[in-house]
């Protein structure tokens, strides 16, 4: 009989809390955050990185969740799409979501929200060129990226509006 693989303990500020887990060093951080955590804004689409559907930010940073072995992960901050949101308080992101209409099936949205977020905390007022390259590898299967990039685009207006 194979010995049982051993366990690991990994520190985490998942969503402003902070998180002690216990793992399988092979768990990916896709794996944590929705069985463990039950978080399951990210999805898995392609399990490959290609997709961008399993994207959370990591130290602000857009990553695909389903590559990264959570033990990469320990010592971070992870910000899930649950965690975007201030309360019943949406996010600019996900308010111009909305008000552009760019969430249709909703499967991408989260990792598009993610993804524009953090260009929007680097480049507040991006050009439409910009937006389209910071989510040129998400794919969303039903919008077209149209309403997407009006959307992020939108958000820094918004943002500057209120400066």
């Amino acid at each position: 009989m194979a010995p049982k693989p051993k366990k690991i303990v990994i520190q985490l500020t998942v969503n402003g809390e902070e998180q002690e887990l216990l793992i399988s060093p092979h768990l990916t951080l896709l794996e944590v955050l929705r069985e463990q955590l039950e978080l399951t804004g990210a999805k898995e689409g392609c399990g490959e990185g290609v997709c961008g559907s399993c994207t959370v930010l990591m130290d602000g940073k857009p990553v695909r969740s389903c590559l990264m072995l959570a033990a990469e992960a320990d010592g971070h901050e992870i910000v899930s799409i649950e965690g975007l949101a201030d309360g019943e308080t949406l996010h600019p992101v996900q308010e111009a979501f909305i008000e552009k209409g760019a969430i249709q099936c909703g499967f991408c949205t989260p990792g598009m929200i993610l993804t524009a977020k953090s260009l929007l905390d680097h480049n507040p007022h991006p050009s439409p060129e910009q937006a389209k390259h910071a989510i040129g590898a998400n794919v969303c299967r039903c919008t077209g990226y149209t309403k997407i990039v009006d959307a992020i685009v939108h958000a820094g207006q918004k943002e500057k509006s209120h400066a």
